[in-house]
């Protein structure tokens, strides 16, 4: 039977959790509901990607499960690849491997470099030839320097690769080298659209079927959510990515707004004030304040009762994404928004879609 669902995906314990365990009722409840896919957002502390993935490839038996996403440098390609490999083989093939380039900063603390163009069209390249049983040899190029890389030559693995992220450049170098491409969270549509032609620019210019680099919106959503509800899934979380260096200037350029509104919101004493990511340290105090230095229109997402949201999905859609993965809500909270949205989903528009996101 068909997935009801395969163009919509959903980040399982979305932002900060102390209890990973969550994940399996996330996924058993989503693919109750029939979405097509799980993502994993990987942090280094009790949400590493390949404990996750596995977990999940356990659990479950027909929803796609993708890394949303890990970064190339924290792992040497032959982990990454053989990591891969082991989880499609564990998903009997649900697997998708989502890269990024990583938080700048994060990757200062821990003296490693920033991920180049070059490093990650090799990574990519490295990684299609391990899968399929090949062999690099003498690599000497951007990710450095490796004698002999191999899996096993029995191999033969058709594993998606995603890229996530939202510079227009980075866009349209992702439309010429990966599968699919999944957003930034708190894209206008106008934002969306745009982001789509890079990646299909960047296709074409490859010579590649720029529709078939499929682009995914990254939609936060809060169906009739409290006060409380609100500040924690959408204050907090668009506030954390403000307070990252060189993060929340990307999604100011991607909009054209004022930088002085960022700049003023780094400098406030209570943001100042929080040891930490926003989204796991501060108080519902601090976030009624933090509330007052974010513009309403910074802010785009699917917010209000299930019929709002579920038309903010149609927007997505109509903007030129080819899916979208919920994020900030679980399941069982986004589920009012999928049966409004089943009365207003373009059926047509899905036929023989599969759960596979590329």
């Amino acid at each position: 039977m068909p997935t009801k669902f395969p163009e919509l995906g959903f980040y399982t314990l979305p932002g900060h959790t102390r209890t990973p365990r969550d994940m399996f009722t996330e996924l058993r409840d989503a693919e109750a509901l029939g979405l097509g896919s799980a993502w994993i957002s990987e942090r280094f502390d009790v949400k590493e990607l390949g404990a996750l993935a596995g977990a999940a490839a356990a659990v479950t038996d027909e929803i796609f499960i993708g890394s949303g996403a890990t970064n190339l440098p924290i792992r040497h390609p032959v982990v990454t690849a053989g990591m891969a490999s082991t989880l499609h083989r564990l998903s009997q093939g649900r697997f998708a491997l989502g890269l990024a380039r990583g938080i700048g900063i994060r990757f200062e603390l821990w003296g490693i470099p920033k991920t180049t163009n070059a490093q990650m069209r090799d990574f990519v390249a490295i990684m299609r030839k391990l899968w399929k049983g090949e062999r690099v040899v003498n690599y000497d190029g951007p990710l450095g320097k490796f004698p002999y890389l191999h899996l096993n030559d029995w191999l033969e693995e058709e594993i998606p690769l995603l890229f996530f992220g939202w510079g227009p450049k980075s866009l349209e170098f992702a439309g010429s080298v990966f599968d699919g491409v999944v957003l930034h969270t708190f894209l206008s549509d106008e934002a969306l659209a745009r982001a789509v032609a890079h990646v299909r620019r960047g296709a074409e210019n490859a010579g590649r079927d720029p529709a078939a680099v499929k682009v995914w919106s990254l939609l936060a959503t809060a169906c009739d959510v409290s006060e409380e509800q609100y500040l924690e899934k959408m204050i907090a979380r668009m506030a954390t990515y403000m307070q990252a260096p060189g993060h929340g200037e990307l999604l100011v350029a991607a909009h054209d707004w004022d930088p002085g509104v960022l700049e003023a919101f780094r400098q406030h004493p209570v943001v100042r004030s929080i040891p930490g990511g926003i989204d796991s340290s501060a108080t519902l105090d601090q976030l009624r304040e933090i509330a007052k230095l974010i513009p309403e229109e910074w802010l785009p997402a699917a917010v209000g009762t299930a019929e709002e949201c579920a038309a903010r999905f149609v927007d997505q859609f109509e903007a030129g994404a080819d899916g979208i993965v919920i994020h900030a809500s679980t399941p069982q909270e986004f589920k009012p928004v999928l049966d409004a949205y089943s009365k207003v989903r373009p059926q047509d528009r899905f036929a023989g879609r599969t759960n596979r996101p590329v």
